[in-house]
């Protein structure tokens, strides 16, 4: 693959204290930067503003720089040379400057004691600084340090992974593909094969998880936290729901939304004419049709993708496809399913550029167009912070990630709206059918995923047995149970093995939960008024991480609730609009 060219991109603006010229690689350069931040003094609320202005583009600078490696080393695993530099950036720069940002909250909290800000401007900024300067534990910067690298082992052992099939050699990603083929037999050979290889890194999985169960579990016991569960939650600067909140969302899963994807599994098995569902029969994020019918292909090359999403996007708002248009022509995607490459797909912030970045793996499927709107969705969020000066309001770890999913989530329902780009009417229908019974699938196994963490971390003393027993009582609990699992016991063991979250994002994944329930409401909204709704979106995009989460909430029209009493007319209105597909 060619190097990924990131000269194009230009700071937003004219910096006026990183210099042009510094190597941000260089832990020397990187440590004097923020020495001299730390010395400047405060002695009036503008040099305070200053003080603030001057952390957001260091910070920005330094982001950016270990972000774009982070992209280079995803994009190709194999590379030791991008895994080294990676490597030497997580070792080096991010624990010096984990220190010092320690240093400069304190600094600023200091300082506006003396110097008071503006309350309702800087409300949400003092909230996360105080939570992060009471969390900060020098003695888990070295093992925060640890927990990164074997985040980039398992991506380098799961990027590595390709299957000799039918003559030919497939990524894990590109194999999916054969899940959606009406041919039984073959999605049969297709599952068993992918699982085959799967297991041939279990002990090596294992051991990576192993070593991060012990460093984060040490991390929660040095921050004063009972587990790392609770640490973890108030690192997500979680302010407005609990750990108990999420165990309400898995029990109204439970009661509600298994039952509706109960109904949706029997449908399949009926028309399918099976005895048993097995899990090659129904795989929830590529979907077999069960009519026989041959799987959605919604374009030619990938050329043909980009190029018609950007006039997907331009359908849902002009503006939309002139920023995806420009993505592309800044060369700020890579799509392309490719041996050595990260698995799964995401959208990251270049912070100094104040661009947006998408990965994802493209294999010629229905869902390859779901995933460019999500990633869309949070690349237009990206760029409408742009005006933001203060970082910690508008970058990945200030924009609270339960809104920053309402606006992915939310960009592909209103995307499917607009598909007759790839489909005629009768493949629309057919996306959307798939869709709404994609909506059910992933809030169960949000829920799935979720309770099995919360499980991993209130048992910090659980076995390997323990854990795999744990799993499959909690998968039976959710959707495990609608499938025939007859003699497949040890593959699905370790199924979860192949969900990064539980690797390398622990306990992100509710907010997909909260975030597709907001979403739904506010794709009925753009049903009913499509410009307003719009308009009250972007809105509300525009204001980054700058209001609590309720009011992010509230700016889109929306109420912040994932309630029993929230799920149950949403559901209800996904479950009607399905049968109403399928007649």
């Amino acid at each position: 693959m060619a190097e990924l060219d990131f000269s194009k991109l230009p700071s937003y603006q004219p910096r006026r204290f990183v210099p042009g010229q510094v190597n941000l690689t260089d832990i020397e350069q990187v440590v004097s930067l923020y020495r001299k931040l730390l010395a400047c003094k405060i002695s009036s609320v503008e040099e305070l503003e200053t003080f603030l202005l001057d952390r957001s583009e260091l910070d920005a600078a330094v982001h950016q720089q270990g972000t774009i490696l982070y992209i280079r080393m995803t994009c190709q695993t194999d590379d030791p040379s991008r895994a080294k530099m990676y490597k030497n950036f997580t070792e080096s720069i991010e624990p010096a400057v984990k220190l010092f940002t320690n240093k400069l909250d304190c600094k600023y909290l200091e300082a506006s004691k003396q110097f008071k800000l503006d309350e309702k401007r800087y409300e949400v900024y003092n909230r996360l600084i105080h939570a992060d300067a009471e969390l900060f534990r020098e003695e888990n910067v070295q093992l925060q340090t640890q927990e990164a690298l074997l985040c980039q082992e398992y991506q380098a052992v799961c990027g590595a992974m390709t299957v000799d099939f039918e003559g030919v050699e497939y990524t894990m990603q590109q194999m999916r593909k054969f899940l959606q083929e009406p041919d039984r037999s073959l999605r049969e050979s297709t599952w068993r094969a992918a699982c085959e290889r799967w297991l041939a890194d279990t002990a090596r999985i294992n051991e990576i998880f192993k070593k991060m169960l012990l460093l984060r579990n040490q991390i929660g016991l040095n921050a004063g936290f009972d587990n790392y569960r609770d640490y973890k939650f108030r690192e997500y600067h979680r302010f407005d729901y609990t750990p108990a909140d999420c165990k309400k969302y898995h029990e109204a899963v439970e009661h509600l939304i298994v039952p509706v994807l109960a109904d949706i599994v029997e449908n399949r098995r009926s028309q399918m004419n099976l005895s048993t569902m097995r899990p090659w029969d129904f795989d929830l994020a590529y979907p077999v049709d069960p009519k026989g019918r041959a799987a959605l292909k919604p374009f030619g090359t990938i050329d043909d993708f980009i190029y018609q999403m950007v006039e997907v996007f331009h359908r849902i708002e002009p503006e939309f496809g002139s920023q995806f248009q420009e993505m592309v022509e800044l060369d700020l995607l890579d799509v392309a399913s490719r041996k050595g490459k990260a698995p799964g797909g995401y959208q990251s912030t270049l912070d100094d550029a104040r661009k947006p970045f998408i990965f994802m793996n493209t294999v010629n499927s229905n869902e390859d167009l779901l995933t460019l709107l999500h990633e869309g969705g949070h690349a237009f969020h990206t760029l409408a912070c742009t005006h933001e000066p203060l970082l910690a309001y508008r970058s990945e770890g200030g924009l609270p990630i339960e809104f920053a999913e309402v606006a992915s989530m939310s960009m592909e329902l209103i995307g499917i709206e607009h598909l007759s780009v790839f489909y005629n009417e009768q493949d629309i229908r057919r996306s959307w059918c798939n869709k709404l019974e994609g909506i059910v699938s992933i809030l169960v196994m949000i829920a799935t995923i979720d309770a099995f963490q919360h499980w991993i971390y209130e048992n910090p003393g659980h076995s390997h047995e323990d854990l795999i027993k744990a799993w499959i009582k909690i998968h039976n609990r959710f959707a495990g149970r609608l499938w025939d699992w007859s003699e497949l016991e040890k593959e699905r063991g370790y199924l979860w093995h192949r969900v990064l979250h539980v690797f390398q994002f622990p306990f992100y994944f509710i907010e997909y939960g909260i975030a597709q329930l907001g979403a739904l409401r506010l794709w009925l909204q753009y049903r009913k008024d499509a410009s307003g709704t719009l308009s009250n979106f972007r809105k509300a995009l525009a204001l980054g991480g700058s209001k609590p989460l309720p009011e992010l909430f509230a700016a889109a029209g929306l109420k912040f609730d994932f309630s029993e009493g929230t799920i149950a007319p949403l559901i209800e209105v996904v479950a009607k609009e399905l049968e109403n597909l399928q007649e």
